[in-house]
């Protein structure tokens, strides 16, 4: 529960988060906005890129060799619950990671999870 004073939006209200994730995914070919967990989320064909996690937090799919990097790179940002030790996906900060980063970050999932052809014809429009 948010505390009450705070600037972060309600628990309940999740659109700020997705808002915020949507944007920084604009560019990208093919993205599905769905729920993931009963959160909106974003996905690329049936393969999850990001969800919202709650109002301050989104879950963004990312190899372990790259998480443990970026844990270690930028832990104000980046950060691991125990549920998500092992797992292939990185907890994110949106008070803390810049739009740009944010941006980067989902092109290299999206990179990883969509198909080949859909990657050809994106990396061919930006030139």
């Amino acid at each position: 529960m948010a505390v009450k004073g705070s600037a972060s939006p309600p628990d309940g209200d999740l659109s700020a988060a997705f808002d915020v994730l949507r944007r920084a995914a604009g560019g990208l070919l093919e993205i599905v906005e769905t729920t993931s967990y009963g959160t909106p989320a974003l996905k690329v064909g049936k393969k999850l890129i990001a969800r919202v996690k709650d109002a301050e937090t989104i879950v963004l799919m990312c190899p372990l060799d790259e998480k443990e990097m970026l844990l270690e790179a930028a832990p104000s940002i980046y950060f691991e619950t125990d549920h998500y030790k092992g797992w292939p996906a990185l907890l994110v900060r949106l008070s803390e990671i810049g739009p740009d980063e944010l941006k980067h970050r989902l092109e290299q999932a999206w990179l990883r999870l969509a198909p080949k052809k859909l990657v050809e014809t994106w990396r061919g429009a930006k030139g």
